[in-house]
């Protein structure tokens, strides 16, 4: 017991910040599950509906770079006060614009760029004040806490998305986006001191020298650079993935809105599961084996469950399998970045791996919509009943973006094989 106390004095301020920064999370979560809808439901096109994403994501990786040596200059705690601020916005410009009945999809394009950037700022920042707020000792813990918060939104915003819009419509999921905002504002601004590291030198450097020192040290640190890389890889599956995934389940015969739901939920109670047992499971002899086995085991199990299923339970054994290992992974990742990186470095390094890892994304998101809407679509369109592709996908809406399905299942686990030989991701083990 005194053990437990002494953790939690220890870890008293990254829990109510995690704690608060998570209910806000959850809320923005709502936002974007019910727009997602909103848009699919209003244009049925997977590429119009992927291209939110995208005007998220572009400004991100186009910026990230500069924002991190921005960040290593600028108040922790005011950034990331700024930009919650800015989102929050965000979302009462889409409510007016609703209420109005002048909602258009490219106005939600305009706000996610907005989003997009002040993820930029907020990201690094953040990465920075977890680890002024934490000894060391900790860092495995707080990996699969804040994935632990993630599977959590995961479950809860479809479930509970869905129900407060049969009940009281967007304009309620709008109100609980703000209220969550305001809390974790508020619980931030006056309860949460982050300490002070090395900002104030950092204000006589030049910007660009600051960018330089932070591309720099990725080039003299080969491991880490590789990792990069291969996470941008497997990035660029998973956005594909994302975007032909509600496409493939709001179309599908068996297929719906609550379904889709239902599914997310799945994926959100195995992301629960993984994050648990990433925050109590010992310190792994290897972290990189651990990294490159759980990507694997997810990339040879969903993707082929959702090609060839045709039922919501087998979309979500396949999300279930998929996604269980992804906390483990991502923690020791974490561990592994605080541990090599220097921590008055780690805002400029965090933004430039952001720009290297996150680029796949927006791409992504685009070749999945392009190629449900445009190839695989299509192309299921105009088989006969009794041809190979309707035998193994069916028929009907759906079953292009299944095809799609099976594709980057084999692309993902060519990615993981390629990089589980690189031999510099393996020299990250040493000490």
């Amino acid at each position: 017991m005194k053990n437990y106390k002494e953790t939690f004095r220890e870890m008293k301020s990254f829990l109510l910040l995690w704690g608060t920064q998570s209910l806000s999370g959850l809320g923005s979560a709502m936002t974007s599950y019910a727009l997602v809808i909103w848009s699919y439901s209003r244009n049925g096109s997977a590429l119009m509906t992927a291209l939110l994403m995208v005007c998220s994501y572009t400004p991100y990786v186009a910026f990230s770079i500069f924002a991190g040596a921005l960040s290593d200059r600028w108040n922790k705690k005011a950034v990331m006060l700024v930009c919650d601020t800015a989102a929050a916005l965000t979302t009462v410009v889409m409510l007016v614009l609703m209420r109005c009945g002048l909602l258009q999809v490219w106005h939600l394009y305009l706000i996610n760029v907005v989003n997009g950037l002040m993820n930029t700022l907020q990201q690094p920042a953040s990465e920075v004040a977890v680890t002024r707020l934490l000894p060391k000792k900790h860092y495995q813990k707080v990996g699969g806490m804040r994935y632990l918060a993630s599977s959590l939104n995961s479950i809860l915003s479809p479930v509970i998305a869905t129900a407060v819009l049969g009940i009281a419509g967007m304009d309620a999921i709008a109100a609980i986006d703000l209220c969550t905002f305001l809390v974790a504002f508020l619980t931030l601004a006056f309860l949460i001191e982050i300490p002070k590291g090395a900002e104030q030198p950092e204000k006589q450097e030049k910007l660009m020298v600051s960018i330089k020192k932070g591309i720099g040290y990725l080039k003299r640190d080969r491991g880490v650079f590789d990792l990069i890389l291969f996470l941008a890889a497997i990035n660029l599956v998973a956005s594909i993935y994302n975007a032909a995934f509600p496409a493939m389940i709001l179309s599908r015969n068996g297929g719906s809105e609550k379904a889709l739901g239902a599914v997310n939920a799945v994926i959100g109670i195995s992301t629960l599961g993984g994050s648990i047992l990433a925050s109590f499971l010992k310190e792994p002899k290897s972290r990189v084996r651990v990294i490159c086995n759980c990507l694997l085991f997810s990339m040879s199990t969903e993707n082929f469950l959702l090609a060839f299923g045709r039922t919501p339970l087998i979309w979500g054994i396949g999300g279930f399998l998929g996604w269980i290992a992804i906390p483990l992974m991502n923690s020791n990742l974490d561990v592994i970045l605080r541990l090599r990186i220097p921590e008055q470095m780690q805002g400029r390094i965090y933004s430039v791996r952001n720009s290297l890892q996150f680029f796949t994304i927006p791409v992504g998101y685009f070749l999945g919509g392009f190629l449900v809407d445009r190839v695989f679509e299509p192309i299921m369109a105009v088989q006969e009943k009794e041809s190979i592709l309707v035998k193994m996908f069916g028929s009907g809406k759906g079953t292009g973006a299944a095809f799609l399905f099976l594709v980057i299942a084999f692309a993902g686990i060519g990615v993981c094989l390629y990089f589980r030989k690189d031999k510099y991701i393996w020299k990250l083990e040493e000490k």
